[in-house]
């Protein structure tokens, strides 16, 4: 019984592990984004997303982004600018 009981807990681990996401893309199993430095002369946010081995870079063309340039495994993305707010907000 005991050993039913930790199969199943390390299968229930093994399963949040893999839901969160994080160790996939450590991993380089999924494609993955980070913000980058806007170029000179450019507008708006700049992201880039690198394909995973498993999944292929992500599309943020949903979150109004559009695709400027992939280099190998590298894509490029436009976002418009974040929305801040001001010091009375």
């Amino acid at each position: 019984m005991k050993g039913v009981l930790v199969l199943a807990a390390l299968a229930l681990a093994l399963m949040i592990v893999i839901k969160d996401g994080r160790v996939m893309r450590k991993m380089g199993l999924s494609g993955s984004c980070a913000t980058i430095a806007t170029p000179r002369g450019q507008t708006g946010s700049w992201v880039k997303c690198t394909s995973g081995k498993l999944q292929g870079a992500p599309n943020l063309s949903r979150q109004s982004c559009t695709s400027v340039q992939i280099v190998g495994k590298v894509e490029y993305w436009r976002c418009p600018a974040p929305i801040e707010s001001g010091p009375n907000a």
